[in-house]
């Protein structure tokens, strides 16, 4: 099968469509393995452009670590763009992964990772192209298994009916039970319910949607999740406590063509204990756990010498927070600066110790530098508990035009819970201020490039609760902004606020969205994360004929008693911490860092208390 597929893309497919690199594998890099000879066969399936997913981190980790198995192969598939899409369907060649152009029905699992909201449309695209039941219910004992994890997994509920096993939390000790349990079930010759079941309850962070029924109120809010017979009534997230444990992808997969991000990418930290009130992944990612810097410097020097690019990237939420980062720095220097290698720092955050950072980063690039204030005024930083000041961002800004910076990138939030019109025209005056600050050295102003993005309430987080900015309020404060910069060296990009809309309908929505992702898929909406592509019209159309009203999800705020549809998942933050800190956001009460002072009591003390063992 493999061969006919490969022929009718060298014939039929690939010299009719756009950038055919990017479909054809055999990257620097990539593992092929015998399929005879294995147990479990597994396809890493990415919802976007190849020239994205090859970007994505996660999955070159999930990729190293499956691959190092004697018994599996995993395989790499991404979503093929329109163009593509139309040639498969009209030569009738299904889906099929990069290492060894199998088809992906043939796999035994495919796992998807959800990233973004938006791309939930791609993953049914994937589906239909490979000839898998887009429905869980329409599967089969000879279909895949279709598993999900990223970010998105956290409230899982719109892609219920479409995933079979979700994995909550960190993948990489979850995954390999995945495999060792499919392989106990096949031994078993499970059905495949039996096989769900099974997994529900050995495999950590394993979500199976079929086996929870979900009742609604008349209101139409969640009344009760209510599992089978034997099921975990919560799901609590899978952790990894030592990440010096899981391996670092040394080897990753070298691109054909140009993606997002052509550069070697080592977390360096996972979690954070900051406490940003808006911030999904310092929740969910808890609790704070750092790596070796001895073997980041290794990893850093194999990952060179196998892929030869030019920039090594620092992964983290607030990589600042790193507690080794001066050694690190000073280690990686040592060897990437002979070699004109950039050490890049794309989380700084603004605090006492920005100042000193741009004076040892010798190797970065001085083209920009990006920072997150994400609110402008202190009295909105106390809501959402950005302790930071304004002194700390002018006083590392000036640092870094007197070290040669001569571009600043400052990211904001619109909408936020609390803010006014002060809120949103004090984020200008703090772009002039930055700008001018250059003038201090005898220089022009600075460029200064703004990001608004509208605020959008996460579940397990303190704003879970809060109501979105309706789409009229969001529009006129992004036209407010872009006036009080018009005319400086200042750069506004505003997000569309239609778009970020539907990711607050999706991000807290129930099952009950998803007969709307099924029928937008049906209708041709798919690569919604991409401007060229999404249309807000069609999706508008969509949820009126499946009467949802998105505002219902996105713009209410939710009573504080109110069962929330991802309540049976467990994230490791308890719903009592929560709640405090969303009173505390109201009553612009901060919360120190617990690194710096008591444990708040988040919910991860006692795994805290282990790690400092």
């Amino acid at each position: 099968m493999s061969d006919d597929i490969k022929r009718a893309l060298d014939e039929r497919v690939l010299p009719f469509i756009e950038t055919p690199a990017q479909y054809i594998g055999g990257e620097p890099n990539t593992i092929v393995k015998n399929r005879k000879d294995l147990a479990v066969t597994f396809a890493l399936a990415f919802p976007d452009a190849y020239t994205v997913g090859i970007s994505h981190l996660g999955l070159q980790i999930l990729y190293t670590i499956l691959n190092a198995r004697d018994d599996v192969a995993a395989e790499r598939v991404y979503a093929p763009m329109p163009d593509m899409t139309a040639r498969l369907r009209a030569e009738r060649v299904p889906l099929y992964s990069l290492e060894t152009f199998t088809p992906l029905r043939e796999f035994d699992v495919v796992g998807f990772s959800l990233q973004y909201e938006m791309c939930y449309t791609n993953v049914l695209l994937m589906l239909d192209l490979a000839g898998i039941p887009l429905l869980c219910e329409r599967r089969t004992q000879e279909d895949p298994l279709i598993v999900a994890g990223g970010p998105c997994a956290f409230n899982p509920e719109p892609m219920s009916g479409f995933v079979d096993v979700f994995i909550i939390g960190d993948g990489e000790h979850a995954v390999g039970a995945l495999v060792d349990e499919i392989k106990t079930a096949r031994a078993k010759k499970m059905s495949r319910r039996d096989t769900l079941v099974h997994l529900a309850k050995k495999v950590p962070g394993a979500y199976v949607p079929s086996l929870y029924g979900v009742t609604f109120s008349k209101d139409r809010t969640v009344e009760a999740v209510k599992p089978a017979k034997g099921i975990p009534p919560r799901v609590k997230a899978a952790l990894v406590e030592d990440l010096d444990s899981v391996a670092l992808p040394c080897r990753p997969i070298v691109p054909l063509v140009e993606a997002v991000h052509d550069r070697i990418s080592l977390e360096v930290i996972r979690g954070c204990t900051q406490g940003c009130r808006y911030c999904q992944a310092g929740m969910i990612k808890r609790p704070f756990r750092a790596r070796d810097p001895l073997k980041l410097v290794d990893a850093a020097h194999e990952c060179y010498r196998s892929t030869g690019f030019s920039e090594v990237s620092l992964g983290a939420l607030s990589i600042s927070d790193y507690p080794h980062l001066y050694p690190l720095l000073k280690g990686l220097s040592a060897y990437f600066d002979p070699l004109r290698v950039n050490i890049s720092l794309p989380s700084l955050r603004v605090n006492k110790e920005l100042k000193s950072l741009p004076s040892v980063l010798h190797s970065v690039r001085k083209s920009g530098l990006t920072l997150a204030p994400e609110a402008a005024t202190e009295a909105l930083r106390a809501r959402i508990n950005k302790n930071i000041t304004d002194e700390d961002l002018f006083r590392g800004v000036r640092e870094a035009f007197q070290e040669g910076w001569d571009t600043v990138k400052l990211y904001f939030m619109i909408g936020l819970p609390g803010e006014t019109d002060d809120d949103v025209q004090a984020i200008a005056k703090v772009a002039r201020k930055v700008s001018m600050l250059r003038k201090e050295i005898g220089k022009s102003p600075a460029k200064v490039n703004i990001s608004a993005a509208p605020f959008v309430p996460k579940p397990h987080t303190p704003f879970q609760w809060e109501a979105m900015a309706s789409m009229d309020v969001l529009r006129m404060r992004q036209a407010r902004l872009r006036s009080d910069v018009s005319g400086t060296s200042i750069r506004l990009k505003a997000h569309r606020v239609d778009r970020s809309f539907l990711e607050g309908v999706f991000a807290r929505g129930d099952r009950t969205l998803g007969i709307a992702i099924f029928e937008a898929y049906r209708r041709g909406c798919t690569f919604d994360a991409w401007q060229e592509h999404f249309s807000y019209d069609a999706w508008q159309k969509v949820l009126d004929d499946c009467h949802i009203d998105g505002a219902f999800y996105a713009n209410r705020e939710r009573p504080e008693y109110e069962v929330l549809p991802w309540d049976h998942i467990d994230c490791g933050v308890t719903r009592e911490f929560l709640l405090a800190e969303r009173h505390r956001a109201q009553n612009a009460e901060p919360t120190l860092d617990c690194r710096d002072t008591k444990c708040h009591g988040c919910g991860h003390q006692k795994t805290c208390e282990k790690m400092k063992k």
